[in-house]
């Protein structure tokens, strides 16, 4: 279990990193700082799983998982005050969407990192990444935001209403629930992170096997 304290460290801080960056908007409200910290959850995964193989990445995972169920239950419990009324921090919907989406996605990055193992060094955290994080984004922004969803009964959809706002679709195209520009801005970033991780998965991969020799 020492071995795998760096990754279940490194994971644990991009999950609360990202759990609190994600309150801080950009470009008009399309993108959170968070959406820059989350995909190197990814990275963590991929890494493990290289160096150290499937069982150790699904333990990293389960312990970014945890953290995140932490992080929501304490978001729901804080309540912030904006346009004279009071909403929680982290809404139920979108709690329940982020830890499905990250346990869904980081098992399937699992998968198919494992089915590529044997390939060029780059195509089984490219691939695995790239799918994964797609995964991600669809679960995530579809359970968090998503009219069509309605089993989370009323109280919780009116939490999220605010996403199903006709607009523009990237402010630019034809109108759109907002939350589905919101989840293509997310998933492009998630995409030119993905590629830029190949650097670091490289040369931290690099690194640790040295020091297993």
């Amino acid at each position: 279990m020492k071995r795998l304290l760096p990754g279940i460290l490194a994971m644990a801080a991009i999950v609360v990193a990202s759990n609190i960056l994600v309150q801080f908007l950009i470009m008009d409200g399309l993108l959170t700082w968070g959406a820059f910290t989350y995909p190197f959850a990814f990275l963590v995964t991929d890494v493990m799983n290289r160096v150290y193989g499937v069982a150790a990445a699904r333990k990293v995972i389960l312990a970014g998982f945890v953290t995140g169920i932490v992080c929501s239950l304490i978001g729901t419990q804080i309540t912030l005050q904006g346009d004279g009324y009071s909403y929680q921090a982290v809404a139920m919907r979108v709690a329940a969407g982020s830890a499905t989406g990250f346990l869904i996605a980081q098992l399937v990055d699992v998968f198919v990192f494992d089915r590529l193992r044997n390939g060029s060094w780059w195509k089984a955290p490219f691939a695995s990444s790239i799918i994964g994080s797609a995964l991600d984004t669809t679960i995530f922004f579809g359970i968090a935001f998503s009219q069509s969803i309605t089993i989370f009964g009323e109280n919780a959809d009116m939490e999220v209403s605010w996403a199903w706002d006709a607009v523009p679709f990237l402010y630019i195209g034809a109108p759109v629930p907002l939350w589905v520009s919101l989840a293509v801005a997310d998933w492009g970033v998630k995409l030119a992170l993905a590629l830029i991780a190949l650097v670091p998965f490289r040369l931290i991969v690099k690194r640790l096997t040295a020091r297993m020799v």
